[in-house]
């Protein structure tokens, strides 16, 4: 009977040893075949992963100025792979216009500055030729109008560099203040200006504010007509006051008048017609109505582009339509500041 005994706990014994070789062995084996499964996946996925960010970093590295139009164009999932592919896609495609408009703008200029530049040639070489007093004050006259032209494009190429360049330092600009200023330092000949403006301030440049007004103004008196007029509203969302009195220039301002709310400034012209389907066209360098006032006083077509560009600068939205009656309503939608 203990002989038995003893012999049912050595197979037991003898069992349990076994069952745990055969435990220790298949975990052993399950522990590899998941290493070197989880190795594998490891190596697929990052494969997966490394292939998409390989081919963004040489798309990155091959583009310039003489190739920009290479995109990623990645398809599949929306994740962050994705979207940094979409975004670098949208980076290069905004280089690309902006490459192509500095391009226009050299071209256009280059071409606009050999006029002026040959006109002037032709005058010292023919005004000159034989010079008597009445010949050289004739020549002298013309010679300083081209230069005044020449000018004009210089200074207004600038400002729409510093446009384009972008706000260094906004600061918070009375608009109403910048508004009826430009006004009072305009001298239209046969053309009636009416301002309405209300207290308001946005945050920008002032310089460039001023040049931004000053463009809009320039632009609706020079197409225009005589006798014509030029309206120009600003005003705002939320309470508003006005008070004719404003363009008074010994008026002062009420101590603690509300100036906040987003600004809309107006400027209306009459003139010639503008055909609806050239608006958008208007805003581009260089670019120019079929009929100013006076073709000896047209500008070199930089007046509304001007305007385009810093009322990107300002985070402003820019609107125009033609008016029924001739001459167009040019609309600037500034934040509130």
């Amino acid at each position: 009977m203990t002989i038995e005994h003893t012999d049912v706990v050595t197979a037991v014994g003898e069992l349990s040893d076994a069952v745990l070789r055969f435990q220790w062995g298949t975990s052993l084996a399950a522990v590899v075949a998941l290493t070197v499964l989880a190795a594998l996946a490891g190596w697929w996925l990052s494969g997966r992963v490394r292939r998409p960010l390989q081919r963004i970093t040489a798309t990155a590295r091959r583009p310039s100025l003489s190739n920009l139009d290479e995109r990623v164009g990645l398809v599949g999932p929306p994740d962050e792979l994705k979207e940094l592919a979409d975004t670098f896609d949208a980076m290069v495609e905004r280089l690309r216009r902006s490459a192509d408009s500095q391009r226009r703008i050299v071209a256009n200029a280059a071409h606009e500055l050999r006029t002026p530049l040959a006109t002037q040639r032709a005058l010292i070489q023919i005004g000159l030729e034989d010079p008597t007093p009445e010949r050289v004050a004739r020549t002298r006259a013309d010679l300083l109008e081209v230069n005044r032209r020449t000018e004009r494009l210089i200074n207004g190429l600038l400002v729409l560099a510093s446009a384009e360049h972008g706000l260094e330092n906004p600061e918070p600009v009375a608009l109403d203040r910048v508004v009826e200023q430009t006004v009072a330092e305009t001298s239209p000949e046969d053309v009636t200006v009416t301002v309405h403006t209300v207290p308001v301030t946005v945050t920008g440049d002032p310089v460039l504010l001023h040049h931004l007004v000053a463009n809009l103004l320039d632009n609706a008196l020079r197409y225009n007509r005589p006798g014509g007029t030029v309206h120009i509203d600003l005003t705002r969302t939320g309470p508003t006051t006005s008070d004719p009195t404003r363009l008074d220039p010994t008026w002062s301002e009420p101590t603690g008048t509300d100036r906040s709310g987003a600004a809309t400034l107006t400027v209306r012209n009459s003139g010639p017609v503008v055909p609806a389907e050239r608006v958008d066209e208007l805003f581009r360098p260089f670019s120019r109505l079929p009929h100013g006032r006076d073709r000896r006083r047209d500008g070199a077509g930089l007046g509304l582009s001007i305007v385009a560009a810093l009322a990107r600068a300002h985070g402003a939205e820019l609107s125009a339509r033609p008016n029924p009656d001739g001459g167009l309503a040019v609309t600037v939608r500034f934040p509130a500041g």
